[in-house]
């Protein structure tokens, strides 16, 4: 009986666990983090000099992360409280990806080109459509959130935002004649601005916090399953 709460407490996190000082400093920080994303597109920040790669969109996604990932690394308080996180939730923030089919729509309608909106758009459908089965794993099976099938549905997940970034930076018009007159300069600005700059990094942190979770689990004694549950 003991070892059986035990496992509940280690494989799916009550949110109350978590500090309510650092859950309101996290609220705070993400809605900041949004107001500034917001404010600087609407001045065009976030917009390259025509022929110039988009430096600004990587800092807008690269900056954001290195906080993260810094925070996360050195402020044990902070990391306590991604590791108590709700894998639930977590998990079940990935079905806003689903909306990845407005990049198909964009491109029917050539403000997007294909190299770019193809893969990113169905990558993001493909996560945020089988993010509900992942939530009822969690819900159901305890052991889900150390298996097999949670890890890579999570490594996918990072895998089809990197290809995305990827595809946005060599379709942004710097390199001439990959896309034609058709670029993604539109990523930014307001509103799609937001999903590079805000969206595809929050994204890749929750996937971070379930890949740690499920780390920390194995490491604890908890190996993956051979046959996903």
């Amino acid at each position: 009986m003991k070892s059986e709460v035990i496992e509940n407490e280690n494989l799916v996190s009550e949110p109350q666990r978590c500090r309510p000082g650092m859950k309101s400093l996290v609220k705070v920080m993400l809605a900041l983090w949004l107001g500034l994303v917001v404010l600087i597109g609407s001045q065009g920040g976030f917009a390259a000099s025509p022929g110039s790669p988009p430096l600004p969109i990587f800092i807008g996604v690269a900056t954001p992360l290195a906080v993260f990932f810094a925070a996360y690394f050195w402020w044990s308080p902070f990391r306590s409280f991604i590791l108590g996180a709700d894998l639930r939730l977590v998990a079940a923030m990935q079905a806003w990806r689903w909306a990845g089919l407005g990049f198909l729509s964009l491109y029917a309608h050539r403000i997007l080109p294909g190299l770019f909106a193809l893969p990113a758009g169905l990558g993001d459908m493909a996560i945020g459509i089988t993010a509900p089965w992942i939530v009822l794993g969690l819900v159901h099976h305890r052991a889900f959130a150390a298996s097999r099938r949670f890890v890579v549905w999570n490594i996918m997940g990072i895998i089809d935002l990197v290809v995305a970034v990827s595809m946005g930076t060599l379709s942004s018009g710097f390199l001439q004649g990959i896309t034609g007159n058709v670029t993604t300069s539109v990523m930014a600005k307001l509103p799609l601005v937001l999903i590079p700059a805000y969206m595809v990094p929050l994204f890749i942190m929750l996937h971070f916090i379930a890949l740690s979770q499920a780390r920390r689990l194995v490491r604890g004694g908890k190996s993956l399953p051979t046959e996903d549950v």
